[in-house]
């Protein structure tokens, strides 16, 4: 094991260079899912290079409930500078973990909250709030329990008389609709207010709504949620998180100027409404009112569309992106894989029968 299970502790120093290139000569929906990607495999790989160190920093502690044989030297050669490295972990591994688990708690209270604010309105796609602070964000849903069991009543029905009769199949429907006004966040929404209405034009309305559907539609706010964890577990991948940010941004930016057809009135809308939304209160969820880096969403709106290809060549700055991307993670793979399977074989050889 050596050394290798230090490897993936300081392989994310190269996201920084990485996430640059991938932002400027990738396609918004390559970069984000391989960004995304890395950056997942880069924090587990670092998360279970401490969890080894961990596991031999603990059983050198007095007192604790690990075989003996486990604070062997034998097995303390496996890992370099185990007195200093193993107590080291254990800590950072504790924190790595409270801080993972606050933020995943943290972005399920904000969408709790977000939704139970929209309870009683109607179950539309489109929220139009009387608010005179101008914003907009796409609330992503969930799946009501009371409208699945309403579903699997009506397939019930259906596979006992063979079909349901009109009066029954109303009764379903209705009872799906009341179930989806009661619940707020039922499904997905748009969430506009009347200020930020007010200031754009038709088409820049349509420009805006077809960029936080895109939002929705491609479920961005995972993304980002698995970037935000994985630079709470390392925090060498936070330029991917902001790097991820961005691209997310773009990819909707792009969805939009394919519905609407016009690059320059998306990119007056993004332009118009980063304007106007200074100082509204902001959403704090994971995918909800990312603005990004609005002079480089519509520098890049004004200029052609980027091309989609499937996977860039070497020789390009692209291709470099991917390629050093997909080169790091696999070297962080290929050694955490290799420091656990390593020590699992040590660990097994020295617990006592």
């Amino acid at each position: 094991m050596g050394v290798f299970v230090f490897l993936p502790l300081v392989l994310p120093l190269t996201a920084w260079p990485v996430a640059r290139l991938a932002e400027h000569h990738l396609h918004p929906r390559m970069a984000t899912w391989l960004l995304t990607g890395a950056s997942a495999v880069l924090a587990v790989c670092s998360t279970l290079s401490l969890a080894l160190l961990m596991v031999v920093g603990t059983a050198q502690l007095p007192g604790n409930p690990l075989p003996d044989g486990w604070s062997d030297p034998e097995v303390r050669e496996a890992v370099p500078y185990d007195e200093v490295a193993g107590r080291i972990a254990i800590p950072a591994l504790i924190l790595v973990v409270a801080s993972c688990a606050r933020a995943a708690w943290r972005h399920r209270r904000v969408s709790r909250r977000a939704g139970r604010a929209l309870e009683g309105l109607p179950a539309t796609s489109v929220v139009v709030l009387p608010d005179a602070s101008p914003y907009a964000y796409a609330l992503p849903g969930r799946k009501s329990r009371a409208r699945a069991l309403a579903k699997s009543r009506a397939r019930v029905l259906t596979k006992a008389r063979g079909r349901v009769r009109g009066d029954v199949r109303a009764r379903v429907r209705g009872k799906v609709r009341a179930t989806g006004r009661a619940t707020g966040g039922a499904r997905d929404r748009v969430v506009v207010t009347t200020a930020m209405l007010a200031t754009l034009t038709g088409p820049e309305r349509r420009a805006l709504f077809a960029h936080e559907r895109a939002h929705l539609t491609a479920r961005h706010h995972r993304f980002l949620l698995a970037v935000q964890l994985a630079a709470r577990a390392n925090p060498f991948l936070r330029p991917l998180r902001t790097a991820v940010t961005y691209t997310t941004e773009r990819w909707a930016d792009e969805e939009a100027a394919t519905s609407v057809g016009s690059r320059r009135i998306v990119a007056r809308a993004v332009g118009k409404a980063a304007l106007i939304s200074r100082g509204a209160p902001s959403v704090t969820l994971a995918g909800f009112a990312v603005v990004g880096p609005v002079p480089r969403r519509v520098a890049a709106l004004l200029g052609p569309a980027p091309a989609a290809r499937s996977w860039p060549s070497l020789f390009t700055g692209a291709g470099l992106a991917a390629w050093g991307a997909a080169a790091g993670t696999a070297a962080s793979a290929l050694s955490s894989a290799n420091s656990a399977v390593t020590l699992f074989v040590i660990l097994k050889a020295a617990t006592p029968l």
